[in-house]
Formats: structure tokens, C-alpha cells, sequence
């Protein structure tokens, strides 16, 4: 005995005989969803009502990254890591965030271990 397989529109959870995978297009992407005819036709109405925006609509890049220029990629410190830096500032009671090492902690690093002080 073969098993039936039930296909369940995605967005009603309706599993009548009419859902199947619809695929479309949207903004030059291509999707596809199960749905039964009366969600199929529910989309077709909001994509003709969306496509005069998306045709006066502009396609935006995600923003490349920048490019460091020398200073920045110049080492900041001599054989200690970041890692190093904020264990030290924590100890210190030095507030550390998630981001970039504020130039007055890695000052502030610095006087207490000379060691750290780049070659320049």
C-alpha cells in the first residue's frame, strides 16, 4: 500500500487537494511555497498590487567593506592581544565594550606594561 504524501498550504495550514508548490518572482528573486488555490490567487492580487512600487524601486548594494589604511592596520601593541587589553582593563575596572578598544585603554595598557609599546 503507498503512502499518500498531504501537501499543507504554508500560510493556513489547509491540506485540500489543490495545494501544491506555487513558485514566483519578486523583485528578481525567486521563491517558491505551498498553497492551495485561494492563497495562490491572494498572492497574485498583492504581487500585481505590488509591482508599479517595485518597478519605480531602486536595488540597494549592501556596503562593501572599508578598506584600512595603514594606521589602522598598524600593530597596536608588541606581544599582547586584544584579548590581553580587555582582561587587563577589566581588571582594572576599566569598562571594555564588545567594539573597538577605545586609544585610552590601549594608552592606558601601555603605561602599565612597556613591553607593549609597537616598534615604530
Amino acid at each position: 500500500m503507498a503512502t499518500k504524501t498531504i501537501v499543507v498550504d504554508d500560510i493556513d495550514g489547509y491540506d485540500g487537494e489543490d495545494v501544491t508548490r506555487r513558485e514566483f518572482e519578486v523583485g528578481g528573486g525567486k521563491y517558491a511555497i505551498d498553497l492551495g488555490d485561494a492563497n495562490h490567487k491572494k498572492l497574485g492580487e498583492l504581487l500585481a498590487e505590488l509591482a508599479p512600487y517595485l518597478e519605480r524601486a531602486a536595488v540597494v548594494k549592501q556596503a562593501g567593506r572599508a578598506r584600512k589604511s595603514a594606521a589602522d592596520t598598524a600593530p597596536r601593541l608588541q606581544g599582547y592581544t586584544n584579548t590581553d587589553v580587555r582582561t587587563w582593563a577589566t581588571e582594572q575596572g576599566i569598562e571594555v565594550g564588545r567594539g573597538k578598544i577605545a586609544d585610552e585603554v590601549y594608552d592606558r595598557f601601555v603605561e602599565a606594561h612597556p613591553d607593549a609599546r609597537p616598534e615604530s
